[in-house]
């Protein structure tokens, strides 16, 4: 279930921590990692390898994620979760490698969307006096033009 001690230079480049901003980074601890035969591209790699990646990452159990980050992410995220476990799939690519750089690159920017400070409410305003006046004259004369479209001139034979 969890990958075990990188063995190659390609497993320890992803095994790495994940870093999403300057302040935040997740310990390749907290990743846990699976993979599972892929129905996308490889010929004959298809029936062999196991090329498909599922990355998971705990929300509840990460040490790194403080409560009002952890609230946040929960708010934002709440439907692409499953019993507080982000969860990101790749299968794209034929090596295992590449899907799990990609499930990597997918997690930090669903993390970085979903950190991101809620935006400033909106203040409500009245629209002025001269934007109300154009619009009444604008459907005034889209009226007169439809009105112009609906006069037949009869003339009598």
């Amino acid at each position: 279930m969890c990958a075990s001690t990188p063995t190659t230079p390609l497993e320890r480049a992803v095994d790495r921590d994940l870093v999403i901003h300057q302040r935040l980074a997740i310990p390749a601890a907290e990743l846990q990692w699976r993979f599972t035969r892929s129905s996308g591209p490889g010929g004959q790699n298809v029936n062999k390898l196991e090329t498909a990646v599922e990355l998971l990452f705990d929300l509840k159990a990460s040490s790194v994620l403080g409560e009002v980050r952890r609230q946040r992410l929960q708010e934002r995220l709440g439907s692409k979760l499953s019993g507080g476990v982000l969860r990101v799939v790749a299968a794209e690519h034929r090596s295992q490698w590449r899907n799990r750089q990609l499930a990597l690159e997918r997690l930090a920017e669903l993390l970085r969307e979903g950190l991101k400070p809620p935006p400033k409410p909106r203040r409500a305003t009245k629209p002025t006096r001269g934007s109300q006046r154009r619009r009444l004259d604008a459907k005034k004369q889209r009226g007169q033009i439809k009105q112009q479209r609906q006069r037949r001139h009869h003339s009598d034979d």
